[in-house]
């Protein structure tokens, strides 16, 4: 199988359909960018539960005197009932899942909110006595959470537990809602694809079926005669794939900062490197399925 012969049919045969190719290459590139997208919003998802969800902590909040009466019965937290919850985060039975815990008092909660809102909003209404003291757990492993929301939430004196992890569920379950939506078009646009390509190498076969005709009869193998038909599908496949790619990564690159206002590169959302991790999928994706349209469409036109 001459690779020249090969090649040459391949140009002719894109030249003489070169507006259905850049059509196959446009509805390539569609189609592969929601591709693109989708593994983006999962590395986003695992790159936000690296980032935020090891910095998350379980805040403890103690009853006060002004606390409601559903939440602290007995009003506000004895120094006896503080010893206990203190002495419980020691325990052995918690040290496993506490990797350490700070005590935030009164005082420091509300210079805290102070310094965080500039003096206004909230803390200009409030006292320190209103505030909660807190202990903030650091946990040894995340995914434990629950262990120590539910060992506290119960205790003496515990206004109320909250893990912090909980701010970033809807935020992870939009991330998750995109990625599905994203996959969905991409599943539509990919069959379009698939059927738009096998169309133009089914009329580019048959458009040149005296060729195709005389190399039969020349006893020219199949694979040298469907081969160039192949090529000519994967080629436009890899075009789209890779200009899919290209703009993915520029969007990223000079979009992404402005929009949010941020550092891009200085907290946990995708780069531009993360665009090439993802490239084997997109063009690997691309070319199989332009590969398999090609096959099929040709199929029938080179059987001897």
């Amino acid at each position: 199988m001459r690779l020249g012969f090969i090649l040459k049919e391949m140009f002719e045969g894109i030249r003489g359909n070169l507006s259905m190719v850049i059509s196959i290459v446009l509805v390539t590139f569609i189609s592969l960018t929601f591709v693109a997208v989708a593994a983006l919003l999962q590395i986003q998802i695992a790159n936000l539960k690296d980032f935020w969800f090891e910095r998350a902590q379980v805040a403890i909040y103690l009853c006060n005197d002004f606390a409601p009466e559903e939440q602290c019965p007995a009003g506000g937290i004895t120094q006896s009932q503080q010893n206990a919850i203190a002495g419980q985060l020691k325990s052995p039975a918690l040290a496993s899942y506490i990797e350490s815990y700070d005590f935030e008092s009164q005082d420091e909660a509300f210079s805290r909110l102070s310094s965080e809102s500039g003096g206004l909003g909230a803390a200009q209404f409030l006292s320190p006595e209103q505030l909660n003291a807190t202990y903030w757990v650091n946990l040894a492993n995340p995914e434990k959470s629950e262990l120590i929301v539910e060992a506290f939430t119960d205790q003496v004196g515990v206004a109320d537990v909250q893990d912090q992890r909980a701010y970033f569920d809807p935020i992870i379950g939009l991330l998750n809602a995109g990625t599905i939506g994203a996959s969905a078009a991409a599943t539509i646009m990919l069959v379009s694809a698939a059927l738009l390509t096998a169309t133009t190498i089914r009329l580019s076969a048959f458009s040149r079926r005296k060729e195709i005709a005389i190399m039969r009869l020349v006893g020219a193998p199949s694979s040298s005669i469907q081969l160039p038909f192949i090529l000519e599908g994967v080629v436009a496949a890899i075009v789209g794939a890779c200009i899919a790619l290209g703009v993915t990564a520029l969007a990223i690159d000079s979009l992404a900062a402005e929009a949010l206002g941020i550092d891009a590169y200085a907290v946990s959302f995708v780069q531009v490197s993360d665009v090439f991790s993802v490239a084997p999928l997109v063009i690997g994706l691309g070319g199989i399925l332009a590969f398999l349209a090609s096959s099929i469409s040709t199929f029938r036109h080179v059987r001897i």
